[in-house]
């Protein structure tokens, strides 16, 4: 019996833990997880929950930051499992900052090689056997990499570089059978952005986005694990996000007065 072997970067919390407890839940024993992140202990946490789910699970500390982790994330799932059939990249991480506030940019370039140089280059050394498979990418962007968001430059910068990567592989790709599925969610009841970066490249501590009607992590997970099993193009999340979507082609100003007033009235609730 062949099972299907998943790759999920950022999977020791968050969106990536949940979507891989949702895949093991619903798999029925024919599933190889392959979980990727930063912290280990954690990992090993969500990797005996999945286990306990009937999945196989491989667990590679990985820093996505570094080409050789990535690099090295794929040689061992393919020396484990020979295969791979869907690579998960969702590893990333937040920031919240005025650029007038920035003293130095460092962080910036460091952000971008966590949220796109991670996921091109763990697509990259994964290409070859996702073709083999003719299997499934998806790649967890963000309403920022969709609209620019004030107080999000650096993190809308990551993410729109995400979305222009994988929209032009999807093309790419679309004659050897691999789908490329771009995820965009809004704000999500997860601690990513208290570990984002402030304008002095440190851990905020604290979140810089009105958190009140966040969407719950599982009901991310399920329409990320739904959408990519259908091979859908896109996951606009939440009407908001579609209607922005919309609007940004239709009434450009209009978001952009819609996105400062958010910013206004998030500052004076600070």
């Amino acid at each position: 019996m062949r099972t299907n072997v998943v790759i999920i970067t950022g999977a020791s919390d968050g969106i990536g833990a949940e979507l891989a407890r949702q895949l093991a839940q619903e798999s029925g024993g024919k599933l190889s997880l392959v979980l990727a992140a930063r912290s280990k202990d954690k990992l090993a946490h969500v990797a005996q929950q999945c286990r306990n789910l009937g999945s196989k699970v491989l667990v590679r500390p990985t820093d996505v930051g570094q080409e050789a982790d990535c690099r090295a994330l794929i040689d061992e799932t393919i020396a484990q499992y020979g295969r791979i059939d869907t690579l998960v990249n969702n590893a990333g991480m937040s920031a919240h900052a005025m650029l007038s506030d920035v003293r130095d940019m460092a962080w910036y370039e460091q952000l971008m090689r966590i949220n796109l140089w991670g996921s091109a280059w763990c697509t990259h050394a994964a290409l070859p056997y996702l073709k083999a498979s003719r299997g499934r990418i998806v790649a967890v962007s963000s309403l920022a990499g969709l609209v620019g968001v004030p107080g999000r430059t650096a993190y809308s910068a990551t993410k729109f570089a995400m979305t222009g990567f994988f929209e032009a592989l999807r093309m790419e790709l679309a004659e050897h059978g691999v789908s490329v599925t771009i995820a965009y969610p809004g704000v999500v009841a997860t601690e990513i952005r208290y570990r984002g970066f402030n304008a002095q490249g440190q851990a905020a501590g604290k979140s810089g986005l009105d958190e009140r009607g966040a969407m719950p992590v599982e009901e991310c997970a399920r329409l990320i694990r739904v959408g990519m099993q259908r091979r859908e193009r896109d996951i606009v999340m939440s009407f908001k996000g579609k209607l922005g979507r919309w609007l940004k082609l239709l009434a450009p100003a209009l978001v952009d007065k819609l996105a400062r007033a958010a910013l206004n009235k998030q500052s004076s609730a600070h």
